[in-house]
């Protein structure tokens, strides 16, 4: 059996001395990185804190983040990281519904305070208590099936859910990354996505577990993490379609040494294919990784290797194949897995899949129903088993009975070079139901009908947006890097039925 605390074990045993974390001018060896859990894990437990207890974080990127990350679970607790854009009513219902104890945060006093026991403040609080707490053995000793943590879904369609993760769930997420990353003692992952969400603590596990070293990127800026890359000789690391474009433009207007990087992983959203292609062109020693999964999955269900091989041929768009000891496919409106090719709704299953969402019976028995998690993606599966992606049920746009994709429509924008950020939604039409609207963000100059005439030489006719928005402020954002299409779309359908799926 094996829990949260067993990554960390084998690193100090097998790494004692070598660099866990780098954090700005700290390094941290795996026998101080251990040290330090033991000693907030007892701290915390002081607290009067019981087995299964709550224990909430909110924070920028930095070591106290990964090491609270491992201790809190490694405890017996239950870690509740919240997003830091969240606003103070969403975080307030987040600690209440969680029924978090302790709130460990780098914030000064806040209105949401008062919904906890206890508030450990960044850095002195946390530092006073890893000074004056003893490093004795950790309080209780979890089960692979106890909740490890509470990740909060951004609320989008709805409420924000509680994912309940459990250790095996975690657990087996590090052993897929390993073997997607063949993450080996000399790496050094860089950690530049936001830490509360699954793609910054995708492979915390993972490279404690062979001795790997993390380096960590307090707030993600392009600048940043290719600065990170070129003084710290990052091998690895993950980012979200908009870092990577925002990476790519940088690169090529201030090129920085990156030959060390050997592994460029995407993921969170769908990466249009001309993103793609510049960034092989500028990280060209480092192999393209897509990576498809959702908080629910803990967070990896398909892994795409090498992607840079297949970007113009038959394979290009594909998430790629189930991870390891994972299973994907696409159901139908019965919920059987339907035949190879066949478009419907991706279902995975597996020891990553989240035990259900906290307080929620109803919402966890209809997500898991037939034993499958049920994604809200559309996509179909080919007979090898590579999984392609369509659209978001709730995205999908039906215009005059023809369902229109849109990521396929914002791939097709994102091959015009002046094209910067590009987001696509269906809008209230009188005569087809819905229209397909652009919001389109330029790096350079271009007019609406250019971009018409260029997507007329790429997709149907019926595909191509009714409007094209040209903007000049960046798209709205979440803090995991997403572009928020439900903020872009909320104006357009104000004061009218609630459009279905949204």
């Amino acid at each position: 059996m094996h829990t949260v605390r067993s990554p960390l074990a084998r690193g100090e045993l097998i790494a004692r001395s070598q660099p866990a974390v780098f954090c700005g001018d700290l390094v941290l060896s795996y026998r101080d990185l251990a040290d330090r859990v033991r000693r907030l894990a007892n701290a915390l437990a002081a607290f009067g804190l019981r087995q299964g207890d709550r224990v909430a974080i909110i924070a920028a990127n930095c070591h106290r983040y990964v090491e609270t990350y491992l201790a809190v679970p490694a405890a017996g607790f239950v870690l509740v990281p919240l997003n830091t854009r969240s606003s103070d009513a969403e975080l307030a219902f987040a600690l209440n519904d969680s029924g978090t104890r302790i709130l460990v945060t780098d914030r000064g006093p806040m209105p949401y305070d008062e919904h906890v026991e206890h508030v450990v403040r960044l850095p002195d609080d946390y530092e006073d208590l890893i000074e004056r707490t003893p490093p004795g053995p950790l309080p209780f000793e979890p089960t692979e099936n106890d909740v490890a943590g509470l990740f909060y879904t951004g609320g989008t369609t709805g409420r924000s859910k509680g994912v309940m993760l459990t250790h095996r769930n975690l657990i087996a997420n590090a052993v897929t990354a390993l073997a997607w990353t063949r993450m080996a003692p000399e790496d050094r992952w860089l950690i530049m996505a936001p830490m509360f969400h699954a793609a910054g603590t995708c492979c915390v596990l993972t490279c404690c577990w062979v001795g790997a070293s993390q380096v960590i990127l307090p707030t993600f800026t392009p600048a940043g993490a290719l600065d990170a890359i070129a003084h710290y000789g990052a091998t690895g690391t993950l980012a979200v379609p908009t870092m990577l474009n925002a990476m790519n433009d940088l690169q090529a207007r201030e090129p920085r040494d990156v030959r060390s990087l050997r592994l460029l992983s995407h993921g969170a959203s769908p990466a249009p294919l001309e993103i793609l292609r510049r960034a092989h062109a500028l990280f060209p020693d480092a192999e393209l990784l897509h990576l498809y999964g959702t908080t629910e999955t803990a967070p990896i269900a398909t892994t795409f290797a090498h992607e840079e091989r297949h970007l113009e041929d038959r394979l290009a768009g594909s998430a790629g194949q189930p991870a390891l000891g994972v299973e994907v496919v696409a159901l139908g409106p019965d919920d059987d897995p339907l035949p190879p090719g066949q478009v419907g709704e991706i279902g995975v299953r597996g020891n990553n899949v989240m035990a259900g969402y906290w307080n929620l019976p109803d919402a966890s028995a209809s997500a898991l129903r037939g034993g499958w998690y049920h994604t809200g993606d559309l996509g179909f599966i080919t007979d090898e088993g590579y999984l392609f992606l369509v659209d978001r049920l709730k995205d999908m746009v039906v215009t005059g009975g023809e369902n229109v994709y849109t990521i396929e429509v914002e791939d097709a924008l994102y091959r015009h070079p002046a094209v910067a950020e590009a987001a696509v939604f269906g809008i209230p039409d009188e005569r087809w139901g819905e229209a397909v609207h652009a919001i389109v963000v330029l790096r350079s100059n271009a007019t609406e009908e250019e971009l018409r005439a260029h997507l007329r030489r790429l997709i149907a006719s019926y595909k191509i947006p009714k409007r094209i928005e040209l903007r000049t402020d960046p798209l709205p954002k979440s803090g995991a890097g997403k572009i928020l299409k439900r903020e872009l779309r909320e104006p357009f359908w104000e004061g009218r039925a609630t459009r279905i799926g949204s």
